[in-house]
């Protein structure tokens, strides 16, 4: 065993999930829709807020536009 390692050469490779590491945030939902999520929760067998993060990033993905009309 060596006194000291080049941890910079050990593993020279980028982690490839580097770029899906989450944020944490603190927001505020509305409760009727936190109740959707966490009935879907129980529906799918996922965590709701993996769900939410799963909704957010398709609406990432697909590019989604936000349409605002008030009424």
């Amino acid at each position: 065993m060596r006194k000291e390692y080049d941890i910079k050469n050990l593993n020279p490779r980028q982690n490839p999930y580097s770029n899906r590491v989450k944020q944490q945030v603190t927001i505020n939902l509305n409760k009727n829709t936190v109740e959707y999520f966490k009935a879907e929760s129980k529906r799918t067998g996922m965590p709701y807020q993996t769900l939410i993060n799963l909704y957010l990033d398709d609406c990432v993905t697909n590019k989604r536009q936000i349409n605002l009309t008030w009424k």
